[in-house]
């Protein structure tokens, strides 16, 4: 019984004595209610009432004090002791009332909260009416006397840009959207302590020549506080060809490191013991071949490919997209990225199977706003194709990875760090039902703009590196490629990879943005960024969508479109003279200082060549013929293709005998023209 109804129990539970006396007082007060009356009027004249009497169980008393006759004070107490049980009675009505009333109210579903604004209402008015006075009055004048540089401002999206952002922009602002570290929708980033947990991880490209070439400039960067290797592979091998293929001459160990075979791979990581690194692989096309390769030497290490950790990029569909670096069309190079995303899944969880990448697409011409989109719809594709598999988006998700293009334009680029954090998470909670928090974090690597570097005035790109790196910390990545200040020339030397390397080390220990968390959170200019932004973005995404996806965008060459035209944008501002670069066309100098360059030999491709040689020499050729039957006959099936893979590698099998399959089963893509 609740305590309320045990209270109200003792209350009815009255004396023998004022029971009696309550049969007394009904039948006197019927017989003669006169007398009863002028018998209760000297006793409600007293200091204490005959209610509070009968409370105390002491009527009789209490009647003596008031002079009047034991028969009076009786009928007296009888009438009060029958208000006390009414009043008794109404309060077991009521308390039997409010627990029906309790019950109903914990069945009754839960009340929406309604979201939290981040700014008072009546605050926000008042500043509207401050800024609509300063608008009219002081800005109005000064730029009567003078008048603005530009008749409208905007970001390099086209994102108008106010004259200035206040809190009564924000009116409609809700806390939810922009969280707390570490929480849904991680806007202000995916770790409640970001750097001041960790620094981002210090990663920079590294790849040229040969094997030996690059593992020497592997070893000299991590003896330089390097954290995290990055390789640059060569376009032979990003197309799916060996060094001694027609199609590879004058292009071996230009652009990247030459490999063939998983003797090169041995060579490469040579004394780099692989459970003690992380390593990021920028290789797509012909992924499947290298991260096998990448798993054959861990194995010979002693090292299993459980405890491997890194990234390979094998973005395929940024590749039609932008970078133009296929075998096979768009829908059998998807199956096999999903191929490697379920056996990394399964197989290896320190591993990123796929880096979804919109540096390519950003360099390739497409604005900050279209790189968000069509970087998030791929993502997108890839999940689509996954759950299409049968396979568990929380098991699945948490294992990809993404990779930004910092430009210029530095508030923009810091907000589509958060919007992007903010489109992912929402998308896969309520698109795809995940609900592992791990799994609607946007993980990120950066890379500063290749594209923004000049000929001209080089040594202006460390000033340009320097801010975009700048940004992608504020932007919250989890790990950084500074570019060094001659790779519009060349792959970097030695001097320049150095300082593109203490630029980082510098904004590490010497600038204090590491000291605190999302610094910019809450800049009424930052946050109107990232909600327009993610505004746009989605408009595209939807767009992509109604489509039937990014796939069938792609093929109908959707996003090729828009990037031509902004590029073309791009270049007429450039041009004209609406946009100025520095040294470029404008603040020209006639006296360039000559830089020194990295100059890849053409005996490489001789060393290369002579290696793959000895290699098919020395291997067993029935066992590569079976191992490549095997690749094949999965590739027609529906097996997934990393064990087949796998099993070639190790027999020697090269990177094009590989890819030679894929042709065989799917042809060989050409893309058709687009205006």
């Amino acid at each position: 019984m609740p305590a309320r109804s045990r209270t109200v129990s003792k209350r009815l539970a009255a004396p023998r004595s004022t029971q009696s006396a309550r049969k007394a007082g009904r039948s006197s007060a019927t017989a003669k209610k006169p007398a009863a009356r002028k018998a209760a009027k000297p006793a409600a004249k007293t200091k204490q009432p005959v209610k509070a009497a009968a409370r105390t169980k002491q009527p009789v008393k209490a009647a003596a004090r008031t002079k009047q006759p034991v028969k009076a004070a009786v009928k007296a107490a009888g009438r009060a002791a029958s208000k006390t049980v009414k009043t008794a009675s109404t309060a077991v009505k009521k308390a039997a009332k409010a627990v029906k009333v309790k019950v109903v109210k914990k069945a009754a579903p839960k009340k929406k909260t309604a979201p939290l604004r981040s700014h008072d209402v009546g605050t926000t008015k008042a500043v509207a009416r401050a800024s609509d006075k300063w608008a009219k009055g002081e800005l109005a004048a000064v730029t009567q006397r003078m008048p603005l540089r530009r008749k409208t401002f905007v970001t390099d999206s086209g994102i108008p840009i106010p004259d200035v952002v206040t809190l009564a922009d924000r009116k409609d602002e809700r806390q939810e959207r922009i969280g707390l570290p570490g929480q849904f929708p991680f806007t202000r980033g995916v770790q409640p302590t970001m750097y001041r947990g960790r620094l981002w991880t210090m990663r920079q490209f590294a790849g040229f020549g040969t094997p030996e070439d690059t593992n020497k400039r592997f070893k000299y960067l991590i003896s330089e506080g390097m954290t995290g290797l990055s390789t640059a592979f060569d376009m032979p091998a990003l197309m799916g060809y060996d060094c001694d293929h027609s199609m590879s001459r004058g292009e071996v160990g230009k652009e990247g490191v030459s490999v063939s075979s998983l003797r090169d791979f041995e060579v490469l990581f040579d004394g780099i013991q692989l459970d003690k690194v992380t390593t990021s692989m920028t290789i797509n096309a012909s992924a499947i071949v290298a991260l096998c390769m990448y798993i054959a030497v861990g194995e010979k290490q002693g090292v299993p490919m459980a405890k491997l950790a890194g990234t390979i990029q094998n973005d395929m569909l940024k590749e039609y997209i932008a970078q133009k670096e296929w075998i096979v069309g768009p829908r059998p190079a998807v199956r096999i990225v999903t191929d490697m995303i379920e056996f990394c899944t399964k197989h290896m969880p320190k591993w990123y199977p796929v880096s979804i990448s919109g540096y390519h697409i950003r360099e390739a011409g497409a604005t900050a706003v279209q790189e968000l989109a069509f970087t998030l719809a791929d993502g997108i594709g890839y999940v689509e194709e996954c759950v299409k598999r049968g396979l568990d988006v929380d098991a699945f998700a948490p294992q990809l990875s993404f990779f930004w293009d910092v430009h210029n334009d530095f508030f923009e680029e810091i907000a589509k760090f958060r919007a992007a954090r903010r489109i992912w998470a929402n998308v896969l909670r309520d698109r795809f039902g995940a609900k592992n928090p791990r799994s609607m974090q946007l993980k990120t690597h950066a890379q500063t703009a290749g594209v923004s570097l000049t000929a001209q005035q080089p040594y202006n790109n460390v000033v340009r590196t320097a801010l975009q790196a700048l940004a992608a910390v504020l932007g919250g990545t989890q790990s950084l490629h500074t570019n060094s200040l001659d790779e519009t020339y060349a792959l970097p030397t030695e001097e320049s990879v150095t300082i593109a390397l203490r630029t980082q080390q510098l904004i590490a220990h010497e600038s204090g943005v590491d000291r605190v968390v999302d610094p910019l959170a809450g800049s009424y200019f930052i946050e109107y960024l990232t909600d327009e932004m993610e505004k746009r973005a989605m408009e595209y995404i939807r767009r992509i969508d109604e489509m039937g996806g990014i796939i069938r965008a792609v093929e109908e060459q959707y996003p090729q479109k828009e990037i031509g035209e902004s590029a073309y944008r791009f270049q007429r501002e450039v041009e004209q003279g609406d946009r100025l670069l520095v040294g470029v066309n404008a603040f020209k100098s006639d006296k360039d200082a000559p830089i020194e360059l990295l100059h890849i030999d053409e005996k490489v491709a001789e060393a290369q060549e002579e290696r793959l040689r000895q290699v098919k020499a020395e291997r067993d050729q029935a066992a590569v013929d079976a191992a490549l039957t095997k690749v094949e006959e999965a590739a027609r099936g529906t097996d997934n293709l990393m064990p087949p893979v796998l099993e070639a590698v190790k027999a020697y099998a090269t990177l094009g005998e590989i890819c030679d399959v894929f042709r065989k089963v799917w042809g060989a893509y050409r893309e058709g023209g687009a205006f």
